[in-house]
C-alpha cells in the first residue's frame, strides 16, 4: 500500500497529496515522496514504502509518534528527516538522525525548494503546550503551516488548513484562509472530528471563500487530490 508505481520513469509533473489521517499526508511530486508529521492520531503511514522525506513541524505527539516514527524509518532506511531544533533534540536521543530546517532557511532537495517559515505553536493558554512550530513551503506551490496561522508572504497555490484545534476557532481559520487566498485549501488538524459529526466544519467554508475565488475540497482520509 501506497507504494512508489514500479515504472521509475514516471515523473509526478503535477502534486497529489493523499490525506493519511489528521496532520500526517503523503505528498507525491517531482518524482519525491513526502510524509508530514507521522503522528498518534494516525496509523496508515507505518504502511508507506519509498519514502524519500519527512516534514515534523513540531513536537506534539499528534504530529510527532516516535514508535510510528522507528516503523516508519525500518521501512524506508534511505529517508531523510527534516525539522527543526526543538524536534531534533527528542530524536537526538533516540539516536534518530534529521537536518534541520527552520524559520526563515531554505534548501534544496535535489531540484525542489524546500522553506521553513515561523517560529511557534499557536497560543493555546500562556505557555500551555508553547513549543517550536515551522511551516514548511514545497517548491513554491504548497504550504504546511503546522500548528500555527504563519503567514509566508509570498503567493500559495495550495494550503493545508489547520481547522479544529484547542488554539483556534472557525472564524479564525477563515480569517487566515482570507488572509493567505491561497488558490486551494484542504483541512488538516481535524483528526478529533467524530465521524459523522462534523457539522458545519466541512459544510461552511465552501459559503465563505467561493466567492473570493478560493476553492476548498474537504479531504477525507484516504483521499487524494491532485493539482
Amino acid at each position: 500500500m501506497y507504494r512508489k508505481n514500479s515504472l521509475k520513469v514516471l515523473l509526478y509533473i503535477y502534486m497529489k497529496i493523499t490525506k493519511l489521517g489528521h496532520c500526517c499526508l503523503l505528498i507525491e511530486y517531482q518524482n519525491k515522496r513526502i510524509l508530514t508529521d507521522p503522528g498518534s492520531y494516525s496509523i496508515c503511514q507505518n504502511e508507506i514504502l519509498d519514502l524519500d522525506l519527512i516534514l515534523i513541524t513540531h513536537e506534539h505527539a499528534d504530529h510527532l509518534h516516535i514508535e510510528s516514527l522507528k516503523i516508519i524509518l525500518k521501512k524506508n532506511p534511505s529517508v531523510k528527516i527534516i525539522t527543526n531544533t526543538s524536534v531534533g533534540k527528542i530524536l537526538s536521543e533516540k539516536k534518530i538522525n534529521f537536518t534541520i530546517l527552520e524559520g526563515n532557511q531554505s534548501t534544496s532537495f535535489d531540484s525542489m525548494l524546500l522553506e521553513g517559515f515561523g517560529t511557534e505553536h499557536e497560543e493555546i493558554y500562556q505557555e500551555l503546550g508553547k513549543v517550536e512550530n515551522t511551516g514548511y513551503f514545497i517548491d513554491n506551490k504548497f504550504f504546511y503551516p503546522g500548528d500555527s496561522f504563519t503567514n509566508p508572504m509570498k503567493p500559495v497555490e495550495i494550503l493545508a488548513l489547520p481547522i479544529v484545534a484547542p488554539w483556534t476557532t472557525f472564524k479564525t481559520a477563515m480569517e487566515y484562509v482570507l488572509e493567505i487566498k491561497p488558490t486551494i485549501v484542504f483541512p488538516v488538524h481535524d483528526g478529533m472530528i467524530i465521524d459523522g459529526r462534523s457539522g458545519p466544519i466541512y459544510k461552511l467554508p465552501p459559503q465563505i471563500l467561493e466567492s473570493h475565488n478560493i476553492k476548498f475540497i474537504p479531504l477525507q482520509n484516504g483521499e487524494n487530490i491532485q493539482v
